[in-house]
């Protein structure tokens, strides 16, 4: 089962995913009936798809924030490969919940040629997670494009859509699977 819905948990569709397929099958199909204009769509990496992302921008006129991992190589090592130690922390948050404390350090630049296409910003999270228990801390670092322009989302906004929470969203709409 695949569905869309808003950050507030409201189911806007579902379908139901074939035994032989995957969740990237649905993607358009579950998204079409809905009115996406101005919306800001979030997927996890399994729908780093590059067909997504240029249906999304030129057939619904949304934007989104797509998580990029292994699945998508090139553009994964493209964005590893950015100089982030020159990129200045950019929004920095502090979370306790589920037996640990989480921060995350997020980065964000502006980039041509980002191997995806309508990408306008680049997205460093950096993730340290210590367990209350046990006090051991792992540390995780996640990327992402959007086709968001920092004229359109400072760095605070992509942080809460990454998160699923958006403070000052547009019109927020998360695929989740």
């Amino acid at each position: 089962m695949v569905a869309a819905a808003t950050y507030a948990g409201i189911v806007l569709g579902q379908r139901q995913v074939a035994a032989k397929s995957g969740d990237t099958t649905c993607f358009t199909d579950l998204l079409e009936p809905l009115n996406l204009h101005g919306a800001v769509v979030t997927t996890d990496a399994l729908h780093a798809v590059r067909e997504h992302a240029t249906w999304l921008a030129e057939v619904k006129n949304a934007d989104y924030i797509v998580i990029v991992k292994g699945n998508q190589k090139y553009l994964h090592r493209q964005l590893r490969r950015l100089p982030w130690r020159d990129v200045p922390l950019a929004d920095k948050t502090r979370d306790h919940a589920h037996g640990r404390d989480e921060i995350r350090r997020l980065k964000v630049c502006t980039v041509g040629g980002l191997l995806f296409p309508h990408a306008a910003q680049a997205v460093q999270v950096e993730r340290r997670r210590t367990d209350a228990v046990t006090g051991k801390t792992t540390i995780t670092t996640v990327y992402a494009v959007t086709s968001l322009t920092a004229e359109h989302a400072r760095p605070a906004h992509l942080a809460a859509y990454i998160r699923g929470r958006p403070d000052h969203a547009l019109q927020p709409l998360g695929l989740t699977s």
